[in-house]
């Protein structure tokens, strides 16, 4: 996606308004087959992250799910790893939180406790997690001071020997690079719905998201203090891919 004039990360969409569109989403993000239909290879994704979250951490007690939208990944983690674990559900939105909260107790869980904020501002337990899951979320950090405070909270939130994995749309190190993939990505949404629904994702990605490289993400997460890093996935401008701490 080439812009001439893309919006300063100055004026990106406030927390509130992104909230405002999600509360009206709510059955979009509640399909498992398909996670979410504007990201692309959204139920591999899912998938690996799930898988690698159980190879790599056990057992399972406790789990963060940022930004869980209707509980996708958790259910799927829950499913993969195949036994019960407490949840601990985020999101600014609170009818994804109340949704997630329904299938994640039907899909099976030990005790469920909410957090309706952003993870900037939730006073969380440090080293209490032993996954910690971010789909489709992180994208709405903006400047790298924002970026590295957000990922150095994460690694004070995962547990000893515990691991975090995310899916995300990402941006890239070569701008010449990122305009074909960004190219391919609008082939993919116009298979979906036409020129129109292309245009539709294209503008509140600009109005909302400020998406980083994977290749910056590893690095940063290697910097704040994970010992090990993963890339599982990548596809066009969407990736898969992970920390563990020892």
């Amino acid at each position: 996606m080439s812009q001439l004039n893309p919006t300063p990360l100055s004026e990106k969409s406030t927390t509130d308004q992104i909230r405002e569109r999600f509360d009206q989403d709510v059955d979009r993000f509640s399909v498992l087959e398909t996670g979410q239909s504007a990201t692309i290879d959204a139920p591999v994704a899912m998938e690996l992250i799930t898988q690698a979250a159980v190879a790599m951490t056990r057992p399972i007690r406790r789990v963060l799910d940022v930004g869980c939208g209707a509980g996708n990944n958790t259910i799927k983690l829950r499913q993969t790893y195949g036994q019960n674990f407490d949840v601990d559900l985020l999101d600014l939105s609170q009818p994804m939180i109340r949704r997630a909260t329904e299938r994640v107790a039907q899909a099976g869980a030990n005790q469920i406790r909410h957090w309706h904020t952003d993870l900037r501002d939730a006073e969380l337990p440090e080293n209490a997690f032993d996954v910690v899951l971010a789909a489709a979320v992180l994208h709405h950090l903006r400047d790298d001071a924002d970026w590295e405070s957000a990922f150095a909270k994460i690694y004070r939130l995962v547990a000893p020997g515990g691991s975090v994995w995310i899916t995300d749309l990402v941006s890239h190190e070569m701008d010449r690079v990122h305009d074909v993939m960004w190219q391919r990505y609008g082939e993919y949404l116009i298979s979906l719905g036409g020129d129109d629904y292309r245009n539709k994702v294209f503008e509140y990605i600009d109005r909302e998201d400020s998406p980083r490289p994977v290749t910056y993400q590893l690095d940063l997460l290697q910097r704040v203090g994970f010992d090990r890093v993963e890339l599982l996935h990548k596809n066009s401008c969407f990736a898969a891919f992970g920390a563990w701490k020892r």
